[in-house]
């Protein structure tokens, strides 16, 4: 199914990303993990990802195909500029569309470890909105998807600058967005407002990743250029050394924010799992 097709349903749209393991032992836990949470919580789709710089593409080729083929539920892969010509982008999605999938996430893509700045292949692209456009040229019977920053990209010379490249993603061809984790309401729904002045008419779908290791979290919103609201980030400091602390409060945190984000209008939830189903479980149970 189309996932802009479930935008128009009256309902949220609940979704849970996934990123390739390295083995086959890896992919075993994936996809049990993957089938735990369909039975448990029903979610509307499931996408993978790339991995950095455009890395694992042929694993996640092979799991998208398995979880939607071997779960019967709605998958969508990500497709990313890193490392990959146009051609190597059009066969791609050629296996992707041979297997039934109908759904593709859109990106720029980071650039491949120990490089710096982002730089495109030759004859591939530079930015999202040139990958979006070819995506909606060549295969007009695919969703895509694009990414957006509450707090700006980590790139962007500033918040205005990157709203245009948001809204140059939706006049590329983009059917919906979801946007990076955050972990304060009131950034989304600002965002939203903005967004919307500014034209981008689409979905916006906020992006939660359940708080459940503090130096894990560090390390991800110094890359993405988000941040944690004092109270918050004061009670994981004085839980630092309780793992099992730090969880329950990370959960905590992620229930009431997911409680608001509906209460308010968000049009659905986009779960950040890391592979695990345990606390993502937790807190689509607590709100679904």
């Amino acid at each position: 199914m189309r996932i802009s097709a479930m935008h128009g349903r009256g309902r949220p749209v609940f979704s849970f990303e996934f990123f390739p393991p390295r083995d086959d032992e890896g992919a075993a836990v994936l996809m049990e993990s993957a089938a735990d949470l369909r039975e448990a919580l029903h979610p509307d789709f499931i996408s993978v990802t790339y991995g950095a710089g455009g890395a694992n593409r042929d694993r996640t080729l092979e799991l998208v195909s398995r979880l939607q083929g071997e779960l019967q539920i709605t998958t969508m892969a990500h497709m990313t500029c890193a490392l990959a010509t146009a051609e190597d982008i059009r066969e791609n999605l050629d296996r992707l569309v041979q297997v039934g999938i109908e759904n593709v996430l859109a990106l720029r893509g980071d650039p491949p470890k120990g490089v710096e700045r982002f730089e495109p292949t030759e004859g591939g692209f530079a930015h999202a909105d040139e990958l979006i456009a070819f995506l909606r040229d060549g295969f007009p019977e695919v969703d895509i998807g694009a990414a957006c920053y509450p707090e700006t990209h980590p790139e962007s010379p500033g918040a205005e600058e990157d709203l245009a490249w948001t809204r140059a993603k939706q006049e590329a061809g983009a059917h919906f967005l979801i946007t990076q984790l955050f972990f304060d309401t009131d950034t989304y729904f600002d965002f939203v407002r903005r967004a919307r002045a500014a034209g981008i008419t689409l979905p916006i779908v906020p992006g939660i990743m359940p708080i459940t290791n503090v130096k894990q979290i560090e390390r991800f919103t110094r890359m993405c250029g988000a941040s944690l609201p004092a109270p918050l980030l004061e009670r994981l400091q004085r839980h630092r050394g309780d793992p099992a602390k730090v969880m329950a409060t990370g959960i905590e945190h992620a229930i009431t924010q997911c409680r608001q984000l509906l209460a308010l209008g968000a049009p659905g939830l986009h779960f950040y799992t890391l592979n695990k189903s345990h606390a993502t479980r937790s807190v689509l149970a607590a709100v679904k």
